[in-house]
C-alpha cells in the first residue's frame, strides 16, 4: 500500500481527533449550567489545577458561574424580599388578632359582669347580692302579712267581742231606762194619787 495514500486518511483521523479534543474542551459541563452552586464550585475545585497558588479557570466557565452565582444572589434577594413583606403582612395580621382577641376579652368579660350583675336604678349589684336582697324583701312582706293578719284576726275577735258587750250594755240600758221610765210613772201615779188623797180630805 502507497503510504503517501494512507496520508490523507491519517491526516484526517488526526484533525478530526483534535477538533473533538477542542470541543470537548470548550463545551460547558452540564453541572455548570444545571447544578446548584456547592456542585458547581467542587467540580472546579476538582477540574481544575493550582499553579504557584494560583487556580486556573477557564474563562468562561469563570463567567457562568460568575453569573449563576449572580442569579442565586438575586433570586435568594427576591425571595428575602417575599419573606420580609409576607413576614411584615404575617405581623399585621397577628397584631390585628390580638386585638381582636383583647377586644373579644374585654366583650367577654364585660359580657359576664352583666350577666352575673343586675341593673337596679342606675346601681350595678351583683345577682347574688340581688337574689339576697329579694329573698329578704319577700320573707319580710309574708313576716309583715303574717303580723298584719294575726293582729288583724285579733282585731276582729276585740271587735266581736266589743260589739257584743255594746249589745248587752244597750239592752241593760234599755232594760235600766224601762224600768225608771216605769218606776217614775209609778211614782208621779203615787205622787198624783197622794195630792188626789189631801184634796179629798
Amino acid at each position: 500500500m502507497n503510504p503517501k495514500s494512507l496520508r490523507f486518511p491519517v491526516i484526517f483521523v488526526i484533525i478530526i481527533f483534535i477538533n473533538t479534543k477542542l470541543i470537548c474542551q470548550t463545551s460547558i459541563p452540564e453541572v455548570l449550567q444545571k447544578g446548584t452552586l456547592s456542585e458547581q464550585m467542587n467540580y472546579l475545585e476538582e477540574k481544575t489545577r493550582i499553579y504557584e497558588n494560583y487556580r486556573a479557570i477557564r474563562e468562561d466557565m469563570f463567567q457562568l458561574v460568575k453569573k449563576n452565582v449572580a442569579d442565586s444572589l438575586r433570586k435568594d434577594r427576591n425571595n428575602i424580599i417575599e419573606l420580609t413583606a409576607l413576614k411584615n403582612n404575617l405581623n399585621t395580621r397577628i397584631d390585628s388578632l390580638y386585638s381582636n382577641l383583647s377586644d373579644t376579652q374585654d366583650k367577654l368579660k364585660e359580657t359576664n359582669r352583666t350577666k352575673n350583675s343586675i341593673s337596679v336604678i342606675g346601681i350595678e349589684l351583683n345577682k347574688v347580692t340581688y337574689n339576697s336582697v329579694i329573698i329578704i324583701i319577700i320573707g319580710s312582706l309574708i313576716f309583715l302579712l303574717v303580723v298584719g293578719f294575726l293582729i288583724f284576726k285579733r282585731n276582729m275577735v276585740v271587735t266581736l267581742n266589743t260589739k257584743e258587750e255594746l249589745a248587752e250594755l244597750k239592752s241593760q240600758f234599755e232594760e235600766y231606762r224601762t224600768k225608771t221610765r216605769l218606776d217614775r210613772e209609778k211614782a208621779s201615779m203615787d205622787h198624783f194619787k197622794e195630792i188626789q188623797k189631801l184634796k179629798g180630805n
